[in-house]
């Protein structure tokens, strides 16, 4: 049995895929970004940024894999190509034998340090120029409020 469905209105529909394009370009455009400049695609910064920010640097792989909306699978093949990079490596957790944590190396610092600069200045040329100071704190409320209803 299929139900009617009433269409987006056309201020819906705008804002919806105004997001939608926005985000995508805005994710190409930085995940370029720094693979020129760095070897290093959005996904793997993401994840030393989130290691580098913990304070022992590690994080277990499931939580890390939350925290990116990866599946287990996910999080375990990117993990593994920052583990032959040297940018991460792998610890058992002590208290649970099967669980596993992601721990950043001195080498994953480094390659973080040196990419934060372009990724901040991507951020800032790439969204942050197009908003006024009001507008970001309005979109850093609608952001929180959305993030909260999923």
């Amino acid at each position: 049995m299929q139900t009617s469905v009433k269409p987006l209105a056309p201020d819906e529909l705008a804002a919806w895929r105004g997001f939608l394009v926005a985000h995508a370009r805005l994710v190409r455009a930085l995940d370029a970004e720094l693979a020129e400049g760095h070897g290093l695609p959005l996904s793997s910064y993401e994840v030393l940024l989130i290691l580098a920010h913990e304070p022992d640097g590690r994080m277990r792989m499931s939580e890390l894999g939350e925290r990116l909306l990866l599946t287990p699978s996910g999080i375990s093949r990117l993990v593994d190509r920052l583990e032959r990079a040297g940018l991460v490596r792998r610890e058992r957790c002590d208290d649970d034998r099967r669980g596993l944590f992601a721990c950043i190396t001195d080498a994953g610092r480094t390659r973080w340090s040196e990419a934060r600069t372009t990724h901040m200045r991507g951020i800032r040329e790439r969204f942050l120029a197009h908003l006024s100071a009001d507008e970001q704190r309005l979109l850093g409320t609608l952001w929180q409020r959305l993030g909260a209803d999923t």
